[in-house]
């Protein structure tokens, strides 16, 4: 898994996902755009930023069904409150064989000010053949792994500090 910043001028945020061995990611199905809660439950792109010092941060969660969802938070989980978007993320997602690549572009204006600290993150959702159920070809259940630049210590939580690895400032001026 990979994730960068690919893109940055006044109007638009552009990020990248890509994933090799991607074989037995499940997508969601296509939904079109649009606010949509809980994406996180199957293969979901997520972006966590705040300003240096703050306290509060947002969330986007980008879905390949192009629905989305953006969230103000005033502190560590604390105070969520849905986050205005002047209008809908566009993301696309692309692959074949074993390579999956998920783009998207983010109006600058739904953003806080840069500097930033960020963190890119995913929940990826595959189908696995689990060898220990009963009949000869075993059955296929589903299970998520949770991605980010970084980690804190113990169980996947993306809203901790620690996960904020990267830094982002302005431009130059043109």
């Amino acid at each position: 898994m990979e994730a960068a910043v690919i893109g940055l001028d006044p109007y638009w945020l552009r990020l990248r996902w890509r994933i090799e061995g991607a074989g037995a990611v499940l997508v969601p199905p296509f939904a079109g755009k649009g606010r949509t809660d809980g994406l996180w439950q199957q293969t979901c792109f997520e972006l966590f930023l705040r300003q240096p010092g703050e306290d509060g941060y947002v969330e986007l969660n980008l879905s390949p069904s192009e629905r989305w969802a953006a969230y103000d938070f005033s502190a560590y989980r604390a105070g969520m409150a849905d986050r205005p978007m002047p209008r809908d993320p566009d993301c696309t997602i692309r692959g074949a064989n074993d390579l999956m690549i998920f783009d998207a572009s983010i109006p600058m204006a739904a953003l806080p000010p840069l500097p930033w600290q960020f963190g890119l993150t995913a929940v990826i959702e595959e189908a696995v053949a689990d060898a220990e159920a009963d009949g000869p070809m075993g059955e296929v259940r589903t299970v998520r792994s949770f991605w980010a630049l970084r980690h804190p210590a113990g169980a996947p939580d993306f809203h901790a500090p620690a996960c904020f690895a990267a830094r982002l400032g302005a431009p130059p001026e043109a």
